[in-house]
């Protein structure tokens, strides 16, 4: 469809501020940095005045249009917020005052939020490629689709109308995506237990030494020690909830792991992790896990497979609440958490007949591939909802809105 609306440049509403103070006071001032994309404009990190070293500098208003000079060539504009007054803005930034009484300053958000300035800025951008600077003359001559006034309030108040339910929507998938995790875990923890189920972790281990492996120490491993590839190690963002995900990254040598065997890990085998904000997660090795040991932040619980299925372990040590409640009782420390082997092995377990576990990991492997599904499902519609506001935004454009 044709656009119905003229094509103007923003030197026609939109000058640019050129208010420059000599030196900054020594004092902190708020700064201001502009996201890519038309991603809007947040506080940074406050500059302490006496610091600076460049000669020109800028104190910002709210309601001011920022531009990146070093990314506006990647749609890096947009207003300054009111938390944003009286931030201090370096050279490599320009700000710029709005007719209002020919634009509505929700009209020109939009055009940001919509990035529909970053093929005209990048056209524009001088310089080599690493960088190409953005200057106001470029982003001036830039032209944007201009209805009248009482026409863009009309198109702001639809784009807000259809942004909100747009945000309700994300807002009750998140919420249904959170229903159906806490359905896992009620299903988990709604399991009916005898009372002489509950028995501790130490009953289910393998009776044998080293059924309990922590990772090297600092002595038997050093940070020097780690080379580029080789055997694995395994660490605290490997052991997932239920999931074994070995990302590599730390290393050793074949002749350092024969010094570090005893931490092998095995298929079947299960890990926890045992320090900081992840303790309390527990997985499984599976059988296609290559040689590989823990670090010491991870601990490996060898089982007593005519007692227990490491499944079962794992899911109930996860997900019940009472495990779960358990786990936790035995944390040391506030800043950083800690549990040591003793304290793993007091961990409460409901531990059923071989048949009934596995039974039981029969019907929450259904329950899981139920909610893995939805996940999927509201994956793909968070998808469609991110690209449905840029559609909007184009619609509103070409004067179809």
């Amino acid at each position: 469809m044709h656009n119905p609306w003229p094509l103007v440049p923003l030197g026609e509403i939109l000058t640019q501020d050129e208010a420059y103070i000599d030196a900054p006071q020594p004092r902190e001032y708020r700064k201001l940095s502009v996201k890519l994309y038309g991603r809007g404009v947040v506080l940074d990190t406050p500059a302490d005045g006496a610091s600076l070293r460049m000669q020109r500098h800028q104190i910002a208003k709210s309601g001011q249009v920022i531009l990146s000079e070093i990314w506006g060539k990647k749609g890096a504009i947009g207003f300054v917020p009111p938390e944003g007054a009286g931030a201090l803005c370096t050279s490599h930034f320009f700000l710029f005052n709005l007719r209002d009484d020919r634009t509505d300053p929700g009209y020109l958000g939009a055009v940001f939020t919509a990035n529909y300035l970053q093929e005209q800025l990048d056209e524009q951008a001088k310089g080599t490629t690493g960088y190409a600077a953005v200057r106001p003359r470029n982003l001036l001559t830039c032209k944007i689709p201009l209805p009248p006034l009482d026409e863009q309030r009309r198109i702001v108040a639809r784009i807000e109308q259809l942004a909100a339910k747009i945000a309700d929507a994300r807002f009750l998938r998140g919420t249904s995506s959170d229903q159906a995790e806490a359905l896992f875990c009620s299903a988990v923890t709604n399991l009916n237990f005898k009372q002489s189920a509950w028995t501790t972790l130490r009953s289910t281990l393998l009776d044998k030494p080293g059924a309990v492996r922590s990772g090297p120490f600092g002595s038997q491993l050093h940070h020097e020690e780690f080379v580029q590839s080789g055997i694995p190690a395994i660490g605290t963002r490997d052991v997932q909830v239920n999931r074994f995900a070995l990302s590599g990254g730390w290393y050793v040598t074949p002749e350092k792991f024969e010094q570090l065997r005893r931490y092998q890990v095995f298929p079947g085998d299960v890990l926890v992790t045992i320090v900081g904000a992840s303790i309390g997660r527990f997985c499984v090795v599976p059988d296609t896990v290559p040689l590989a040991f823990t670090t010491k932040h991870v601990q490996a619980l060898t089982l007593d497979l005519s007692l227990a299925e490491p499944q079962y372990v794992s899911c109930m040590l996860n997900f019940h609440q009472r495990c779960r409640k358990s786990i936790f009782s035995q944390c040391e420390g506030s800043a950083q958490p800690s549990l040591n082997a003793t304290k793993v092995l007091r961990i409460a377990l409901p531990v059923t007949s071989l048949t009934e576990q596995r039974r039981i990991i029969a019907y929450l492997d259904t329950l899981q591939a139920k909610v893995d599904a939805l996940s999927k499902l509201q994956a793909e519609t968070a998808a469609e909802l991110d690209a449905l506001l840029p559609s909007i935004l184009d619609k509103a454009f070409r004067g179809e809105l």
